[in-house]
């Protein structure tokens, strides 16, 4: 796909004296503001992320400064990254609308668009994955029988084959669960799943000074998925709020933005805002782990880490806060 429609003039670069300025500015957020691209989406935005916004915008401005002074266009990709619930949507809103208020150009786009397939596509095929792996891992165990089959086909058909409390009654159901677990983890945040190569492709065009960026759009159904042609003239950043912003499998992302909760905070925030007091599925659990995994290994490379009480804290306290 031709996402490129030509060259724009270069912007100018932020320079330390809009940093001061701007880092001092009162920004009034009003109760309306525009939010990201993704179909359906619906952002409430709390006084604990304006909280978070604002001690996040004095740094950002400082990292601008830098990437958007070696950029020949002025310009530069922002990520805000994170767990479930954490708050990437709005905080990634909120810093698009402060950088417009304060005469920088910024869009939100979501990577939650670019799987390869539509959410219940993919949330099935996470759980084929899954099975698949599991039942492969059974059979090069050596616990493959008929009557193990039976087994985890009544948990399958409850939807309970990723709940390791099995393993108590089950010791062989181990062989199942591990080795699903590890190719549900070749899969999740992988090429495998998501159009990363796509994604960098729109980052590089826009650092490259392109004025218009043809972005997908991808709702729940099939008849929900399509194109627009999105003008980037104006703009000098690209925000993508996305739970895989700081992947390794994308090379165009300047500064990544690291929104952190422990699986402490995760599971607790989730617990709370629970429909009917329901928990999470065991296997929605483990993907949420598999996520936080991934996080975590890739938070070495965030420039900016908030966490979930919204102190900007450094790598070491980072890795302290997490146990690693």
């Amino acid at each position: 796909m031709n996402t490129v429609y030509g060259k724009i003039n270069p912007m100018n670069a932020i320079t330390q004296e809009m940093v001061t300025s701007l880092s001092d500015k009162v920004i009034e957020i009003p109760a309306d503001i525009p939010h990201g691209d993704m179909p359906g989406d619906k952002i409430e935005i709390g006084e604990s992320h304006i909280a978070k916004a604002k001690t996040i915008f004095p740094l950002l401005l400082k990292e601008l400064s830098k990437v958007t002074a070696a950029n020949p266009f002025g310009r530069a990709v922002i990520t805000v990254c994170g767990g479930s619930g954490v708050g990437k949507s709005e905080i990634a809103s909120l810093l698009s609308y402060m950088l417009e208020q304060s005469g920088i150009g910024s869009y939100t786009m979501s990577g939650d668009n670019y799987p390869h397939r539509i959410p219940m596509y993919n949330d099935a095929e996470r759980l084929h994955t899954f099975r698949q792996c599991g039942i492969r891992g059974m059979v090069d165990g050596g616990a493959m029988n008929e009557e193990n089959y039976k087994i985890v086909k009544a948990f399958q058909e409850q939807n309970d084959d990723a709940n390791a409390e099995h393993v108590k009654e089950y010791p062989w159901f181990a062989s199942y669960l591990d080795a699903g677990k590890k190719g549900l983890d070749a899969y999740l945040g992988t090429p495998n799943e998501t159009d990363f190569a796509e994604v960098d492709t729109i980052l590089a065009a826009f650092k490259n000074g392109a004025d218009k960026l043809w972005l997908k759009r991808m709702g729940r159904d099939e008849t929900t998925l399509w194109y627009d042609e999105v003008d980037m003239s104006k703009k000098q950043v690209l925000i993508i709020e996305w739970t895989h912003g700081n992947t390794d499998c994308m090379n165009e992302v300047d500064i990544p933005i690291l929104l952190n909760s422990t699986p402490q905070e995760t599971l607790e925030h989730r617990r709370s805002r629970a429909r009917d007091g329901k928990v999470d599925s065991p296997f929605t659990m483990m993907v949420l782990e598999l996520e936080q995994n991934k996080l975590v290994a890739q938070a070495h490379k965030a420039k900016i880490i908030v966490s979930k009480q919204g102190e900007i804290i450094s790598y070491d306290e980072f890795k302290k806060l997490m146990n690693i």
